[in-house]
């Protein structure tokens, strides 16, 4: 069976996050997950809807996939490098802040 696969990086929101939407189109067929993908009102949708149309052109272009039959075979978001800032509090002192960002990887294969 043919896969091609498809990798954004450095994606500055929360893998938790990012989790969400990639969950509603795990195993779907292709049109069946871009659907989804305009529905839903979540960031990582919009960015997860670029990855799995570049996904789908690798699939035509370099494993001379049809549209038609594939799907998608895994979705997984990692953590990427985390950008650790501070917040001044009370008394001197200061919080911690985390600003995560996340790796995405959309493989797709045919039937």
């Amino acid at each position: 069976m043919n896969t091609a696969k498809a990798i954004t990086k450095f994606i500055r929101i929360s893998p938790r996050k990012a989790r969400l939407a990639a969950g509603l189109i795990r195993g779907l067929p292709i049109a069946r997950a871009k659907e989804q993908l305009l529905v839903c009102q979540l960031k990582a949708g919009r960015i997860l809807g670029r990855t799995l149309d570049s996904a789908i052109a690798n699939g035509e272009t370099v494993h001379n996939m049809r549209r038609e039959k594939m799907f998608v075979r895994e979705v997984f978001v990692d953590a990427g490098p985390v950008f650790k800032r501070s917040k001044p509090k009370n008394k001197g002192g200061s919080h911690p802040i985390m600003k995560r960002t996340s790796h995405f990887t959309i493989v797709v294969g045919e039937e």
